[in-house]
């Protein structure tokens, strides 16, 4: 695949976009529902931060995925869901304000973890595979201005001027929408003579870790007894990742457009299951009306 200008330019800003209406949403109380009730928060972030990657590092290495679409794959698993977890979370009746404070948490720290687990991705695949440098330093700065700065922005609008923060919402969430479909649409046409082939290697592989990952979240959630609203969650957020953040990385930093394809290709599919759970979770509500 080749690489696109979208990636540079178009990608960042709408992320920024993205990210500045996450921290719209997020409260200080998002943060210190860690200290009230830790257990859920803290096994979540194992769920996303430690089980997500050793998962994708397990599927990619067992399917044998080229090295830069493994890599592209492993990018993903280090970029926890966002805007769009915390939605569906909403829609499958989850715990709404756990989703939004493994959010607030992982913002936090994603923009110093990605780099570095990033690094140490192409350090395993390197030898089987010319991959190109990474700047570790250049990266944590760029994520930090274009993730954590617009999530620090937006609690900051939100607290100081709620009523602003609530009427802007709506423009923001249409504005990242906006941004985002012109970089998928940029991304998909200028390689769209080889989608359909990387489509039919990594497709597979990222349907398959989207269902390992919500299958995963749920089993770790019951297995430490979280309530079943809990669980529901750490199934949504474990399939449910960023992949703005790792086409970020992948496209923007590492200027790779086979990485960006596993990315962008798990970005779509990862839609599939979890809009599956959403049905399934209200399914009570369409027997009632076809009862009516």
């Amino acid at each position: 695949m080749q690489t696109s200008v979208m990636t540079q330019w178009f990608l960042p800003l709408a992320l920024f976009v993205i990210m500045l209406g996450v921290g719209m949403t997020l409260r200080v109380d998002d943060f210190r529902r860690v200290l009230k009730a830790p257990r859920a928060v803290l096994v979540g972030l194992l769920g996303q931060l430690l089980l997500l990657p050793c998962l994708g590092l397990m599927l990619v290495t067992a399917l044998e995925l080229p090295p830069l679409l493994a890599v592209g794959l492993m990018v993903l698993t280090f970029a926890p869901g966002g805007a769009t977890s915390n939605m569906l979370t909403l829609l499958s009746r989850g715990d709404t304000a756990l989703s939004v404070s493994l959010t607030a948490i992982s913002s936090l720290i994603t923009p110093f973890s990605l780099p570095l687990l990033t690094l140490m991705a192409l350090s395993h695949w390197q030898g089987d595979a010319v991959l190109p440098d990474f700047p570790v330093l250049e990266s944590v700065m760029k994520l930090v201005l274009v993730t954590l700065l617009p999530v620090l922005l937006g609690m900051l609008v939100s607290g100081r001027s709620p009523g602003f923060s609530h009427r802007v919402k709506g423009p923001v969430k249409i504005l990242s929408l906006a941004f985002m479909v012109v970089v998928v649409t940029g991304i998909v046409a200028a390689n769209w003579g080889r989608l359909p082939a990387l489509v039919a290697i990594v497709g597979p592989a990222a349907l398959l870790l989207a269902l390992l990952a919500m299958g995963s979240g749920y089993l770790l959630a019951r297995l430490m007894r979280l309530q079943a609203s809990q669980q529901v969650t750490l199934s949504i957020e474990m399939g449910i990742q960023n992949a703005g953040t790792a086409l970020l990385v992948t496209g923007g930093l590492l200027q790779s457009a086979e990485m960006s394809a596993s990315a962008l290709i798990y970005g779509v599919l990862m839609q599939l299951p979890a809009l599956l759970l959403v049905g399934w979770r209200n399914r009570d509500l369409v027997l009632v009306r076809q009862r009516i």
